[in-house]
């Protein structure tokens, strides 16, 4: 009994299109020569999950399939098919262009889809990290920073070569920077390619290498940048500067540079997002009666009034006085959540004060002996 087309690329049977699509790519990629070291029950797997794949992507097809099975879609291995094809009206080809109408030139065979020479290297990518203030990432700023990196040699302009020679193109691999080999199987012809070892893949060999790079085009050196910190970044937020990175070799464009961002914590603050969260400490009788009290905000003084009975964990909105938001649209919020201070230590007139005020209001109160209030004093 054939298998069934959705066990085959491991979905069920209300798989999305993108769904099966993404299946088919893992198992293809899992299944090809290259991977498996050309067995043939792998080729063979790997017709079926193509076959699947080709019924299923098609919504005509996939109906028919899920109403009358294989023999309703169109679709069945066996002497039916093509010899040494897929058995399939909707494709044709070798595998190579099946792979490459869906990766790319490069395929699973590690060719780099180069046509002509293969001309100077791109820079690498490299990351650092930059450590930040919490002011600084609220509102933006301009950092420098000093990164050890490849920068292009002056001396040879990049080339590699002593001034007043050229380099030459690779007589092993003709210019291209890599080395083919093709070879034939049951699917068509499969073509690989590696970076070829005597030019070290650029297509090019120096004679006379310049000597202040050794060939390379490139020297090493600390160079300071200047980075711009948007207003509302965070702990954690990487910054991208495009063309900062090292030169590529001999005379290749430079990579990126990709900075990561350290915040130092607040001694006053918390932060979710752009909203800011910070505490006010209140004595009782201001929480009692009402008061006034000054705050310090990111933005300067700010006159807070607690109004009279006021709570311990009341929640005061101050809004528009979070952190800009990263897009640039407004700012967030700062939350104060006040906090009633209620004494530890009282003098005797302030004890007998608020005896007092127990008393006015009903409320029953410890009561301490004389040895006890003097005990407290010393």
């Amino acid at each position: 009994m054939p298998a069934d087309y959705y066990d085959l690329l491991g979905v069920d049977r209300n798989a999305t299109d993108e769904q099966i699509k993404r299946a088919y790519r893992k198992k293809a990629r899992e299944l090809h020569p290259d991977s498996t070291g050309g067995d043939s029950g792998s080729e063979e797997k790997f017709k079926e999950v193509s076959l699947a794949y080709e019924v299923l992507r098609d919504p005509e097809r996939r109906r028919r399939y899920d109403m009358f099975g294989p023999e309703g879609s169109g679709n069945q291995f066996g002497p039916g098919g093509p010899a040494g094809g897929f058995g399939d009206p909707f494709f044709s080809g070798s595998l190579s262009d099946l792979f490459d109408s869906f990766f790319g030139s490069s395929g699973m065979s590690g060719t780099r889809g180069r046509s002509g020479r293969a001309g100077p290297e791109r820079g690498q990518d490299v990351e650092t990290v930059m450590n930040v203030s919490f002011e600084e990432a609220a509102f933006g700023c301009e950092k420098d920073l000093t990164v050890e990196t490849l920068v292009t040699c002056e001396v040879c302009s990049g080339s590699g070569a002593t001034p007043g020679t050229t380099a030459s193109r690779c007589s092993q691999c003709g210019g291209t920077g890599e080395l083919r080999r093709v070879r034939q199987s049951i699917l068509g012809q499969i073509v690989t390619a590696t970076p070829c070892n005597y030019c070290d893949g650029t297509g090019e060999t120096i004679a006379s290498k310049c000597n202040a790079c050794k060939g390379e085009g490139r020297i090493r050196e600390s160079l300071h940048i200047s980075v711009s910190v948007p207003a509302g970044v965070d702990d954690g937020t990487t910054l991208r500067l495009a063309g900062r990175g090292p030169a590529g070799r001999r005379g290749g464009p430079k990579g990126d540079l990709y900075v990561h961002l350290q915040v130092s914590a607040s001694d006053r603050f918390s932060r979710e997002g752009a909203d800011l969260y910070a505490e006010l400490h209140v004595p009782v009788p201001g929480a009692v009666l009402g008061t006034s009290i000054p705050f310090e905000t990111m933005d300067g003084e700010e006159i807070i009034d607690i109004v009279k009975g006021t709570q311990s964990g009341h929640v005061i909105k101050l809004k528009g006085k979070g952190v800009p938001n990263l897009n640039g649209r407004g700012r967030g919020n700062l939350y104060i959540t006040v906090i009633v201070d209620i004494p530890t230590t009282l003098t005797p007139e302030e004890e007998e004060l608020y005896r007092q005020l127990a008393k006015e209001s009903g409320e029953a109160v410890k009561h301490h002996s004389a040895r006890s209030r003097l005990r407290s004093l010393l």
